[in-house]
């Protein structure tokens, strides 16, 4: 079966490639090299164009503290998947267990003790304390945690599909502690800007976050392109166009005000994530 192959490099004949010609053949990389006019040109198989482009930015004359990185085996299984990426699953285990002791949204008094703010239900109404009053009472874990609540299983499910979705490849290219921070970085300003322009009141989810590791893969894609990060076509446009579908209120409106979104929530970490995407596709491209 033949194999097709793009060019990657163009360079000068002046340019001594074999330190990086040796790099490649020890990470098992197919290449070919030809002289065109007073070019060299090398060319490696399609898939891994992008990634050798960035190797040789990284590593124009080899190096060999570069880690040979056997290939995942397709059918690895879902155990091989969680272990691939071991943050990823422990955000969704957590947000798994959460679902399970709130039932979903139905558990008021566990809800109580995750939500942003603290709050009392007396008959069908509900009494909120003020976020001074509670950070004073020491509660710091509710500027994170309502990002672990859900109400109903298919936000969980779409929340927790995408999650593994994005994590997974941010954990893969730019570590776990990235991924950690970002989530946390997410989950602060998505909470904080559904707080302050949506008032007091029960909110959750993953959403806020996954909006911003979608802006985050994004922008960074866009500035320093990697396999890694480059989404499915459509995907972006179909989020943005939620976005924008679920700010005219229109949901709310076919619900019958039994659905409400946290719009401010998901535009905040949209803006956090392009705002990291591009910080650090920046730095990438730069590197």
């Amino acid at each position: 079966m033949s194999v097709e192959v793009s060019e990657a490099l163009r360079l000068p004949l002046s340019e001594d490639l074999s330190g990086f010609i040796a790099l490649l053949r020890r990470l098992r990389v197919p290449c070919r090299v030809s002289e065109e006019g007073d070019q060299q040109v090398l060319r490696v198989p399609v898939e891994v164009v992008a990634q050798v482009r960035d190797l040789y930015a990284r590593h124009p004359h080899g190096d060999d503290s570069v880690v040979v990185e056997q290939p995942r085996r397709r059918g690895g299984g879902f155990v091989a998947a969680l272990r691939a990426s071991p943050l990823t699953a422990a955000v969704l285990v957590i947000t798994l267990v959460v679902a399970a002791i709130t039932m979903l949204g139905e558990n008021f008094a566990t809800i109580r003790w995750l939500n942003f703010v603290d709050f009392r239900v007396d008959g069908e109404y509900a009494y909120f304390a003020s976020l001074e009053q509670t950070l004073a009472a020491g509660h710091w874990w509710r500027l994170i945690t309502p990002i672990f609540v859900h109400f109903g299983i298919l936000h969980l499910a779409m929340n927790s599909m995408w999650f593994w979705e994005l994590g997974r490849r941010i954990e893969a290219l730019q570590r776990a502690w990235v991924l950690l921070a970002l989530t946390l970085l997410f989950g602060l300003v998505s909470n904080f800007a559904q707080y302050l322009f949506g008032g007091p009141g029960i909110f959750g989810g993953l959403s806020g976050v996954l909006y911003g590791l979608l802006g985050h893969c994004w922008l960074y894609q866009k500035l320093a392109p990697n396999e890694a990060y480059r989404l499915p076509p459509g995907v972006v446009v179909l989020m943005l166009v939620w976005l924008v579908i679920c700010l005219t209120g229109v949901i709310e409106v076919l619900s019958f005000g039994a659905l409400a979104i946290a719009n401010a929530a998901h535009v905040g970490g949209l803006v956090a994530g392009c705002v990291t995407g591009v910080i650090g596709g920046t730095l990438a491209r730069r590197r």
